[in-house]
């Protein structure tokens, strides 16, 4: 009879814990997707239990560096400023579009994390040629050059490995870059017409919202394709960052379509477990930057931001153009602009404080 009861009480347990998973998911979820058409449905704060005070104290903030922005909840935009046609040059939230494009790939079965990019790219790494005498090159990963640790110097260039792959985070535009022609070799398409086909033309991008310039660093073409940077590059308007934010918020799902898997968003959007102890290079400009890096976005995995959900990321560009996702509110921000001040000695993310916290804030949980 012990038995029996152990396993009565174990599934009761069980039972217990499944419907209180249902009524969480239920709580956070509940609400049915709706997607932006042509244009977003524009909402009062209350109509998606916020406040607005919160709401505007976030974007006076943010208006102490211009620009615009858009804050949505419910796939529902609840506020708005500046001009939501205007395009900005976005610097490193290219990464993120980056991002989205391997994730196609590996979709496709035309890469894998896993994938040794030599392997898909006969010249990469070299230029310089010091670079293939490391001996690091052959090691080299995809899963590297999408979490920072390949080992390729800052600029988006040519530019000289630092150290042996895997071994530290470091900040990079030529590793992504590397990425991006991997996949270019993958597809032997540019990137530019193949992510206007599969990605943003579905979720409604046009290209009066979003343009990616020629390389600025490379020579123009790769094997006669036009050849893109993942570094940087992409200049898009606040409406076209939230779409691609919604995008992601959805887990890849678009009205109905499937344009990334639900597992890729998953993988993207938390730390990567190998870097999560590596040191950090210029740790004064990035702090403890590899405990909160994913695949080619950030994170507040580890908490460094303590009045935001852990389960909040984004995209990050020099004068903080941003596309923030907080999966556990269902709600997507996008910002663009002018930097915002820093103090000097802060920790990186400490910028941002003052700008997610009171959208946060105005969330009525009640």
């Amino acid at each position: 009879m012990r038995g029996l009861a152990f396993v009565q009480i174990r599934h009761t347990y069980e039972f217990v814990r499944v419907a209180c998973l249902l009524v969480w998911l239920s709580f956070h979820y509940g609400h049915a997707a709706v997607f932006p058409g042509e244009r977003w449905e524009s909402v009062p704060a209350s109509a998606v239990n916020m406040r607005a005070e919160g709401l505007l104290s976030a974007r006076d903030y943010a208006l102490t560096g211009a620009g615009s922005g858009y804050i949505t909840r419910h796939g529902k935009r609840v506020l708005a400023w500046g001009d939501p046609k205007k395009l900005y040059d976005l610097k490193s939230t290219t990464k993120s579009f980056g991002a989205a494009a391997l994730g196609l790939a590996i979709k496709d079965g035309k890469v894998r994390l896993s994938d040794k990019a030599k392997d898909l790219h006969p010249a990469f790494g070299t230029p310089p040629e010091t670079n293939a005498q490391t001996g690091w090159l052959d090691q080299i990963t995809v899963l590297h050059l999408a979490s920072q640790t390949a080992g390729f110097e800052k600029p988006g260039g040519y530019t000289p490995l630092l150290f042996p792959p895997g071994t530290k985070w470091d900040y990079s535009d030529s590793g992504p870059n590397w990425l991006a022609e991997c996949i270019t070799l993958a597809y032997r398409r540019d990137l530019n017409d193949w992510m206007f086909e599969r990605l943003f033309k579905p979720i409604g991008i046009t290209s009066a919202d979003l343009t990616w310039r020629k390389n600025s660093f490379r020579p123009h073409l790769i094997d006669g394709i036009p050849r893109r940077e993942f570094g940087s590059g992409i200049s898009a308007n606040v409406d076209a960052m939230a779409r691609f934010g919604y995008l992601f918020l959805r887990r890849g799902e678009w009205n109905g379509q499937q344009l990334l898997t639900a597992e890729y968003v998953d993988q993207v959007r938390v730390p990567v477990p190998a870097s999560r102890n590596l040191p950090v290079v210029k740790p004064e400009e990035y702090s403890d930057a590899a405990t909160h890096y994913g695949l080619l976005w950030w994170n507040n995995a580890g908490g460094s931001l303590k009045g935001v959900p852990r389960d909040a990321y984004w995209s990050w560009g020099l004068y903080d153009s941003l596309i923030v996702v907080i999966p556990s509110l269902d709600i997507v921000i996008s910002r663009a602009g002018q930097s915002w001040k820093r103090q000097k000695g802060a920790h990186h993310y400490a910028v941002l404080k003052p700008f997610l916290e009171p959208i946060v804030q105005a969330v009525d949980m009640r």
